[in-house]
């Protein structure tokens, strides 16, 4: 009597791809943090929801997606940003009191700007992925390159001033741009075309 070999049926799971989500996140909260630093808001009351459950959680989301597709550059890209603005809504908190009065007094602006220095040295290795990603991406990556320089120097009060309008500038523009590639991930996609072109990778580091 020969053995019998068990029926094997493979499963295949399809999952959707979570960089709309993603930019979506990031363009809402980018949007919304620099009409407060060009001063066409002011306040950080209104920013501090939208850091949270659009800068952060939406990119949180966005990173758990992306690793389950086993792509560590959009994993790591949505999860250390996502976690960038939990810090800063937690920051902007302590700065206006929220947690006490001892906590509020005791904020030193140099400390945010090493984390700014640490997530421009982060991003400019992203920059150099997102070379061969596409172009939309990279313009986005190296707006961010300019909104941790700009954050970094304003933080360590080296003309501020100047530092401080960069950093504003660069963040409306990766809101405009993120809205932008957000758009054309859901478009592309849904009409099974490139409906909104995002740029060839520039073949530099990948041929």
């Amino acid at each position: 009597m020969s053995a019998q070999s068990p029926n094997t049926q493979s499963v295949k799971i399809v999952t959707a791809d979570p960089s709309a989500i993603g930019l979506f996140g990031l363009a809402i909260v980018t949007l919304v943090a620099s009409s407060q630093k060009l001063e066409l808001t002011t306040g950080l009351s209104y920013v501090i929801p939208w850091a949270i459950f659009l800068g952060a959680f939406a990119q949180l989301f966005a990173a758990i997606q992306d690793a389950k597709h086993n792509n560590t550059f959009g994993m790591t890209a949505f999860g250390a940003y996502a976690f960038f603005w939990f810090g800063m809504a937690s920051s902007w908190l302590i700065k206006l009191g929220v947690f006490g009065p001892t906590l509020a007094e005791a904020v030193d602006p140099k400390q945010l700007g090493f984390v700014f220095l640490g997530y421009l040295i982060f991003t400019i290795f992203m920059t150099i992925g997102a070379v061969e990603a596409n172009r939309v991406l990279l313009i986005i990556f190296v707006l961010i390159d300019f909104l941790f320089l700009g954050l970094t120097f304003d933080s360590f009060g080296i003309a501020p001033e100047f530092f401080h309008k960069l950093a504003a500038c660069a963040e409306l523009g990766i809101g405009i741009v993120s809205l932008y590639g957000c758009g054309a991930s859901v478009l592309n996609a849904h009409f099974g075309r490139t409906f909104l072109p995002t740029g060839a990778p520039l073949g530099i580091f990948k041929k």
